[in-house]
């Protein structure tokens, strides 16, 4: 029997656990952030065109180095090649967005679990989950440089659609402040395991289809690791997946959940997933980096036209985090 949930966002995933087909007839818009205060109303333009029209974009030239994302990268495999018996002591706690899973995330899309483990990382609810410096030296300080770069681009993107939603342009900078002790942004390093020997897709998925549960996702990819598609809302009913590039010098960005409800749904926050790799494509591990502007906990949530009820951030986040991990918070 299909489950029920509360939330419509959970409700519109259950009807996307098919395989669908392959639209390779759209593209996805990258756009330019050079010059970014003096370009933000182009900028900002083809943001909302991007946002309202597929829900992704990927951002060039945005001002984080190569070198620093090569080295979180380096970070995020320091980690997953430690010993699993030393990862499972810095378990991901009972609904909360840290420290380490392997195969617990269940989408309500496919009843399945996702091939993957991850590490969450989120700053006021790290306690007891750091690996030691003895196991990885300056792991912590280093991913947390990394975390704070990208926030600074999230906020940019951001503060361009406080400007289209008529809110004060540091609106959602101060609705995701890690200065304060509710701040609940996840920076979340991601390994889905190899696949060689798979045939066919069938009911396992790297990553079944979902919506994200935040106001922005972004994401590095590894050139060459391949496998997230998306499936805009306005194509929702003929279940047609474009392919993301995997490309390395671009941050692959998409609206989440929270951003679709605060914008009175003219954001489109989109399903998405990560296929099995085919028999022809690169079949080993699969690396990429995720950051996700998640509002601070105490934010009331609710768009200027009022379509929903308000909820709070933390509200919205538990009932996304307990759909998705509902087995493992048994």
């Amino acid at each position: 029997m299909t489950q029920s949930y509360s939330l419509e966002e959970l409700q519109r995933e259950t009807t996307f656990g098919g395989a669908g087909v392959d639209a390779d007839d759209r593209q996805v818009p990258i756009i330019d952030l050079t010059n970014f205060e003096q370009r933000r109303e182009e900028i900002a333009d083809e943001l909302w065109c991007a946002a309202t029209e597929i829900g992704f974009f990927q951002l060039k030239n945005h001002g984080i180095p190569q070198s620093e994302v090569d080295a979180a990268f380096k970070e995020a495999n320091r980690f997953f090649t430690l010993p699993n018996d030393v990862k499972a002591q810095y378990p991901r706690p009972k609904g909360v967005n840290a420290g380490w899973e392997s195969r617990s995330q269940i989408r309500p899309s496919t009843g399945t679990a996702d091939e993957k483990e991850s590490y969450q990382i989120t700053q006021y609810h790290m306690d007891d989950l750091w690996p030691s410096e003895a196991e990885l030296p300056d792991f912590q300080a280093n991913v947390m440089r990394f975390e704070q770069q990208c926030w600074e681009v999230g906020m940019k993107v951001l503060s361009c659609f406080a400007d289209k939603l008529g809110f004060e342009r540091d609106f959602f900078t101060k609705a995701h402040d890690p200065k304060q002790s509710d701040y609940q942004s996840t920076l979340r390093l991601l390994h889905y395991f190899p696949t060689q020997g798979v045939t066919e897709q069938g009911d396992i998925w790297r990553a079944g289809a979902h919506t994200d549960f935040d106001c922005l996702t972004l994401l590095l990819q590894h050139a060459g690791h391949g496998g997230l598609q998306v499936c805009p809302g306005k194509e929702a009913d003929t279940k047609r997946w474009t392919n993301i590039p995997p490309l390395a010098d671009v941050i692959t960005c998409n609206i989440g959940d929270m951003l679709m409800r605060w914008s009175d749904d003219q954001l489109n926050s989109n399903l998405h997933r990560v296929r099995l790799p085919r028999v022809d494509e690169y079949c080993g591990s699969r690396y990429s980096v995720a950051f996700f502007c998640q509002a601070n906990k105490t934010q009331i949530i609710q768009g200027p036209n009022k379509r929903y009820q308000p909820i709070s951030a933390q509200d919205f986040l538990n009932q996304r985090i307990q759909a998705n991990f509902a087995k493992a918070d048994r």
